[in-house]
Parts: structure tokens; sequence; C-alpha cells
């Protein structure tokens, strides 16, 4: 049984974790997670800021989790760590820490791919959530829509066209005078809407689209942007009867509703054309509550299960790092000295879809 300590550094958390065992009998030990709160004065991650903070608490981080788990580095077998993709400032805080560590102590450093451990994420809390399944991974920085053939083994099916689902969000948030992140509190204020106020269409969703079709699995959200824009100035007139608020709310539902209903009807299609019973959410977006509702009253046509990660799993987090480089250490996979961090790269173990 093998223990791993998980370091994540791609954006604004810094965090460590170590987690024990084997195949998919899998224990957390612990999991620290600290954000860097002040981006929100700036309404979005300052790349800078975030590189110089990951380099005053990665030590203290990392001990933390060691701490936690009532454990010592001694006692860990190989460090996972995060290489891509992400900002290339603060992936190579992470990089450059775990190499140095992993050398240090003579065990091995495992390179993971931050998206390919959002679809491990869930596994941890639902240890049913695993091979075969279709994934759904929604954050601040992608939209992607895979079928899960093996844990390795991933065919991407769609993926956004413009933003990410997490950035609309962030935008539309910004348009409606809500704080950054934007996820929650659209979530919460588009509770109070009408949905039959503001009807957004749902992007890349047309009645007569069929599996062929290059956009069938595709996502876009810049169009639905501009809409939400394009309502957001026409308020003034609207909001004649002093019910700003009340308009907001309208708003915001309304777009809420269409971003939820793209993502799960093109889930839905993938499910259904896999055979798939088992659907996993990945990634931050996938905390929100409206999402998961909709998503298990859609595919409940087919009898598909729906497995979402708790928010601390759903968050940018050290145990899904782990929880992935646990799978490769055990595949005979070895980072070597010369590993580097990347913006960019695509998803590894990628097959023809």
């Amino acid at each position: 049984m093998a223990r791993i300590l998980g370091i994540e550094t791609s954006c604004d958390e810094t965090s460590a974790a170590v987690l024990e065992g084997s195949g998919d009998s899998v224990t957390q030990r612990s999991l620290v997670i600290l954000s860097q709160d002040v981006h929100r004065v700036f309404g979005g991650v300052v790349p800078e800021i975030a590189s110089r903070a990951h380099l005053t608490s990665i030590v203290p981080v990392v001990s933390r989790a060691l701490d936690d788990a009532n454990t010592s580095l001694d006692n860990v077998d190989a460090i996972a760590v995060t290489y891509a993709p992400g900002l290339i400032g603060a992936l190579l805080v992470g990089v450059c820490y775990a190499k140095s560590l992993a050398f240090a102590r003579g065990i091995p450093v495992i390179p993971v791919h931050h998206m390919e451990g959002h679809i491990f994420a869930t596994s941890l809390e639902y240890p049913e959530a695993r091979p075969p399944f279709t994934a759904l991974l929604v954050s601040g920085g992608h939209t992607m829509l895979l079928d899960v053939e093996s844990w390795g083994r991933y065919r991407l099916l769609g993926a956004t066209r413009d933003d990410a689902a997490g950035e609309a969000f962030d935008k539309v948030a910004k348009l409606l005078g809500l704080p950054y992140p934007g996820g929650r509190p659209i979530e919460m204020l588009a509770r109070e809407g009408d949905p039959s106020r503001y009807r957004f269409s749902r992007p890349m969703v047309r009645t007569n689209d069929s599996p062929g079709d290059p956009d069938y699995y595709a996502f876009s959200f810049s169009g639905l942007k501009t809409a939400v824009l394009n309502a957001v100035k026409a308020m003034p007139a609207a909001a004649a009867d002093g019910d700003d608020h009340k308009i907001r709310a309208d708003i915001a539902r309304g777009f809420q509703d269409a971003l939820i209903g793209s993502l799960v009807e093109k889930t839905f299609r993938a499910a259904d054309a896999f055979a798939r019973t088992c659907i996993v959410l990945g990634g931050g977006v996938a905390c929100n509550g409206a999402l998961v509702a909709a998503m298990k009253q859609r595919v409940a046509e087919i009898d598909a299960n729906v497995y979402a990660p708790p928010p601390r799993l759903a968050t940018d987090n050290a145990a899904m790092i782990a929880r992935a480089g646990l799978y490769h250490y055990y595949q005979g996979e070895r980072g070597t000295l010369d590993l580097n961090a990347f913006p960019s790269r695509p998803l590894p173990g990628l097959i023809a879809a």
C-alpha cells in the first residue's frame, strides 16, 4: 500500500494532501487548502500575486498536511504534483518544490495533469464513481465532456469553443454587480428569480442536432454572455418601478438556467450514446446545486446515477492530485529531474472518440 503526498499550485490555492492505498481502495489522510482571498479585490486572479503567495505558503501547507496525516516525509513513497495546465508562475512553485523534496528524500516525483485530477476527485467521496462513466468537468478555466472508459483512457467528446462555464459565471456576476468568484453569488441570487422572465437560449443546443454534427457535444458561452449584457443594459428602462434587485435576480435565473441547460443536455447525449449509467461531475461549478438537480432529473430516463464532489474536492485541491498520482504510481510512471511546468497541455490518455 503506497502513501502519496500531493501538491497543487495551479492557480490561487496552495494545497497539500496525503493519501494511501492501492487500486480503488484509497484513504484520504489529510487535505489542506489555503485560498488567496486577496484576488477578490481585483475581481480575478493576478498571476504575479498568486505566484508570490505560493512561495510563502507552500512549506507550511505541506508541513500541516503531513502533521494532519500523522506522518512524515520518511513514510511517503512518492510526491504527486500538478505540472499543467495553469498559471505558469504558480505551477513552477509547486513543481520545483516537489522535485527538490523528492530528490532530497530519494523518492519519485509523479507529474499530474490538473484536469485528470478532477476526473479522480469525486471517487474520493464516492468510491462507486469509478469507470466506466461520463465525466463533465466544469471550472473557471475549462469545460470538458469526456467518456471515461477506464482510469487513464479518456475520449474527449466536447469542450468549450470560447469561455469556460466558470468564467461565464464570473463575468456575468460582474455585470450584475456581484462579487468574485461569481458562481455562488449567482446561484444564490437566481433562487429569487422568475424563470419565465428572461428565457435565454441554451447555447449550442438545437432541436435538429444529430450525433454526426461537429457541435453535437461542444459548448459555447460567449453568445449567452452577450445576451445577458444586453439585458443588463436595458435595465434602467425596465426598472422604472425601482425593483432593481428583482430584475437582477430574474436575469441571474435566466442565465443560470440557459447555461445549465446546455451542460445537462450535452452530458445526457454522451451518456446515452455510450450507454453509461454513471455520470461524474468535477471542477468548481460541479457544486452548483441547480446543476446537480437538473442533471439528475434529465438522466433519470436512462437510469443513470449522478455523482458530484463536495466543495473541498470540487475546488483546486491536492487530494485529487494525490489520487491521480497514486494511479500513475502503480502504473510505474515516474517524473524526472527535468520535469517542467506548462500553462497548457492536452489531457494524457486520450483515445479516439
